[in-house]
C-alpha cells in the first residue's frame, strides 16, 4: 500500500488571511440602499455578542455571521453592523425591524 498523499487546500480556504483565521477578506456588495463592504465571520472566529439590525436578536458567540458597513469611505468603525447571514440576505425583502419589548403583542 502506498502512503497517503496530501491534497492541496481548497479554494475556499485561500481567501482567509493568516492573521485573522475564520474571517474572509472584505468585498463590496451592491444593494438597493447603496454599496456595502461585507466580511464573513465564521463561527470559530465569532467571540462576542452583537445585536442583529435585521431581526433585533442577538448574534451569539460561535455563530457565523456577516459584518457590513457603508462602502463610501465616509463611515468609521462605529458604522459596522453584525448581521445574521440570513437577515443580511433578506434585507431587501423585509421592512425595517421594529424593536418590541418582551411582553408586547406581535400583531395588533
Amino acid at each position: 500500500m502506498s502512503p497517503r498523499r496530501n491534497r492541496p487546500k481548497s479554494a475556499k480556504h485561500e481567501d482567509r488571511s493568516p492573521d485573522r483565521p475564520g474571517i474572509t477578506e472584505d468585498r463590496v456588495q451592491q444593494w438597493q440602499d447603496g454599496e456595502f463592504m461585507v466580511r464573513n465571520v465564521f463561527g470559530g472566529a465569532a467571540v462576542k455578542t452583537y445585536r442583529c439590525p435585521g431581526c433585533m436578536q442577538d448574534v451569539r458567540p460561535g455563530v457565523a455571521h456577516v459584518v457590513a458597513w457603508p462602502a463610501d469611505g465616509r463611515g468609521d468603525m462605529t458604522d459596522r453592523r453584525h448581521w445574521h447571514t440570513g437577515c443580511w440576505r433578506a434585507r431587501d425583502r423585509r421592512g425595517p425591524g421594529v424593536e418590541r419589548s418582551r411582553n408586547a403583542p406581535r400583531y395588533g
